[in-house]
């Protein structure tokens, strides 16, 4: 009797702290606490996605507090979040080039926007506007990144699409980087199948500030690592004339299938192989 009445006392304490253990989780993670803030003054950015970032959540450089977000609306005609932020006016010198984040506090904690200086010498301004912004991302985003993908900053202050046909894109999916020289500088529009052609047309986003890229360029579908997520590089050629809104490149090289690799390695064989086959150890 005795036993189970303690084994009782030992379950019902089991709970208790486990209730008192998620209480206090709930207070370390919540960000849309209403801190005081002296004066400050406004900043609005732009965000493919905001996730479940919330009005009153922390602005942050460096990890500190800086200011909170003072609202969130839809872009009228786009599918674009404008959010407006509150800064203290002691931290004035923002440059102008920095990039807004939306971050997650914790492994559950609520979404906040953190702010990485750019190396601009002019600051924004009360009223200006942070071009830069990396929404956030979704679980399967994040996994790509984690297998090798990348990603680069959203310009939601323009691009310029080009197109690229290959016969074979392998996994490549919308979204995906677009990189040169290893550097992401776009994004994957649209990957569609031409019922005339029989291949795959492939529309690239690039950001304007890439516009020097010469139309005798090439692009190719890459793996990133052994088993990553693909995506499109750009080779620049050596033309005099530069890629405009709407070309299409006529260099491309397709995905490399497994099988392919697999099938040049039997074919080929090892560098062992090439002396040709030798007798075997005590034949005569």
């Amino acid at each position: 009797m005795t036993q189970r009445k303690s084994y009782a006392v030992g379950t019902g304490l089991f709970i208790v702290l486990g209730f008192a253990a998620l209480a206090y989780l709930a207070t370390q993670t919540t960000s849309v606490a209403n801190v005081h803030q002296g004066p400050s003054y406004t900043v609005s950015t732009h965000f493919a996605n905001v996730g479940q970032l919330k009005e009153r959540a922390p602005v942050k450089i460096a990890g500190v507090r800086v200011g909170q977000v003072e609202s969130i609306a839809l872009e009228p005609g786009k599918e674009v979040a404008d959010v407006t932020l509150s800064i203290d006016k002691k931290y004035n010198q923002i440059p102008i080039d920095s990039v807004a984040t939306v971050f997650t506090s914790g492994l559950l904690g609520d979404q906040y926007v953190g702010l990485q200086f750019g190396s601009a010498k002019k600051f924004v301004s009360d009223g200006g506007t942070l071009a830069l912004s990396k929404s956030t991302e979704p679980l399967e985003a994040m996994l790509g990144k984690f297998f090798g993908a990348g990603a680069s900053a959203d310009n939601l202050g323009g691009t310029y699409t080009v197109k690229a046909r290959f016969t074979n894109v392998g996994a490549l999916s919308q979204g995906a980087p677009v990189k040169m020289a290893g550097v992401a500088i776009g994004s994957v529009q649209s990957v569609q199948a031409d019922p005339v052609k029989l291949d795959a047309l492939v529309t690239l986003a690039i950001d304007k500030k890439y516009d020097q890229i010469p139309d005798d360029s090439s692009a190719a579908v890459f793996t990133s690592g052994l088993i990553g997520s693909q995506y499109v590089a750009v080779q620049p050629g050596g033309s005099p004339d530069m890629l405009k809104d709407g070309d299409e490149m006529i260099l491309t090289q397709s995905a490399m299938q497994l099988e392919d690799l697999i099938g040049k390695f039997l074919v080929n064989g090892s560098p062992s192989d090439k002396g040709g086959n030798k007798p075997a150890d005590g034949a005569k």
